[in-house]
Parts: structure tokens; C-alpha cells; sequence
């Protein structure tokens, strides 16, 4: 199968998507493991930020288990909106020291990804996503359907 086949077989949107949601996630998963291999030292990190224990095993839960239901396409659009408003908690708890050019670009960095959250969320997981597959073996069961075509959104060309 040529790459042009590919393409048009499983077609262009859904590899984006997926693409999409592998780099939004990778971040999260990353994250993640690192706060839960590295527990002790991220403990006490955290309580110098005044985040007690039982909010660091949330976090490190939210950020793997999120970050794997989006990345696989598992109750992506519920994973991207817990993703989302954790970013927006994270950048209006932790980093609103504008004064520092690190914060600054630690809160934006937070924004974005909210934002990006948020579109998938509202855009879903595609069909290259395991609730595509589940949905593919019980019949008469439709997960994550596809969103009706508005009228901006849709096949556009440059004129070139």
C-alpha cells in the first residue's frame, strides 16, 4: 500500500488527530513517571509549594491516567477535559510570578495546552483510537461519535 493510499484510506484528519494527542499527552505521561519514580524528592518539592501527599498521588494518578486515555484514544474527550482544567489550576495556582520570565512562559505554556485540551475534547479521539476499536466489536454501540460538519469547518484550498 503506497503512502498515498494510506492516507486516503485512513484518512488525513484522523492521523492528525492522533498525532495530536500523542504530543499533548506525551507531556503528562512524561510528567507523570517522573513524580512517581522520584516520589520522595517530589514530595518534598511539593510541600514547599504546600501540596500535602494525598494531592500529589491525584496528580500523579490524573497525569497518567489522563494522559494514556488520550494518548490511546480511551475516554480521550474526559481525558483532555481533566487535562485541561488541571492546566488551567496549575498556571493560576502556581505560576502567576509575571515578574519572572520563567512563571511567565510557565503559565502560557499552560494556557496553550488548555486550550489544546479543550479542542480535543471537543473534536474526539478520531478513528485511531482503542474506543474506535471496542466500538468496531459490540455492534449498535457508538462511542465518541463524529461531529456534524459546520459550515467552517471543512475541506478548504489555498489559492496557489
Amino acid at each position: 500500500m503506497t503512502p498515498t493510499e494510506l492516507t486516503e484510506k485512513l484518512y488525513a484528519r484522523d492521523v492528525v488527530l492522533l498525532a495530536g494527542r500523542l504530543l499533548l499527552s506525551l507531556i503528562f505521561v512524561h510528567e507523570g513517571l517522573q513524580l512517581a519514580t522520584h516520589f520522595e524528592g517530589a514530595e518534598k518539592a511539593m510541600a514547599a509549594l504546600g501540596v500535602g501527599t494525598p494531592l500529589l498521588l491525584a496528580t500523579i494518578a490524573l497525569q497518567l491516567g489522563a494522559g494514556l486515555s488520550v494518548a490511546l484514544g480511551i475516554l480521550a474527550r474526559l481525558g483532555a477535559i481533566g487535562l485541561g482544567l488541571f492546566c488551567l489550576m496549575t498556571a493560576s495556582l502556581f505560576h502567576t510570578n509575571f515578574a519572572s520570565q520563567n512563571e511567565l512562559l510557565h503559565f502560557e505554556k499552560d494556557l496553550a495546552i488548555a486550550g489544546g485540551m479543550f479542542v480535543l475534547a471537543l473534536a474526539g479521539s478520531g478513528r485511531l483510537s482503542v474506543d474506535r476499536v471496542l466500538a468496531g466489536l459490540v455492534k449498535d454501540t457508538k462511542i465518541d461519535p463524529p461531529i456534524e460538519q459546520h459550515l467552517s469547518v471543512g475541506e478548504t484550498s489555498l489559492p496557489v
